[in-house]
């Protein structure tokens, strides 16, 4: 994994994270760091160890988040996270994902339905 701390013109000086296909972003049970992810390049298998064995629930591609369902109940991740080739994540901090949402209804909207979706089970659908 390597960092860039923001001096990307084209990403609005947004911190990123890169990832190698394999590379896992980050595991299940794993503290979240304050912050979530959005996947600007790539693809990302989004595992959960169900009755014994790594299941997929989803795989998520640009303009997907990843990671604020441990950001909105503060705990640890509840999948593992993996690039499933050359990935490209910009950093959300949760400070700013909070205001982002009381900003913006629509992306209010849009996180429910995503946390609903995964609740009841059914796969998120990428873009």
């Amino acid at each position: 994994m390597s960092e860039d701390t923001g001096g990307n013109e084209d990403l609005g000086g947004m911190d990123t994270k890169t990832f190698a296909p394999g590379e896992v972003i980050f595991r299940e049970g794993q503290p979240a760091q304050d912050e979530a992810y959005l996947v600007h390049r790539g693809r990302v298998e989004v595992h959960r160890l169900i009755d014994g064995t790594q299941t997929l629930l989803n795989t998520l591609s640009k303009g997907d988040l990843l990671g604020e369902v441990a950001l909105f109940r503060e705990g640890p991740h509840s999948v593992t996270a993996t690039a499933l080739e050359d990935v490209t994540l910009l950093v959300i901090r949760a400070s700013r994902l909070e205001a982002m949402v009381q900003t913006n209804p629509r992306l209010a909207l849009e996180l429910i339905r995503q946390l609903a979706a995964m609740a009841s089970g059914a796969p998120r659908t990428g873009r």
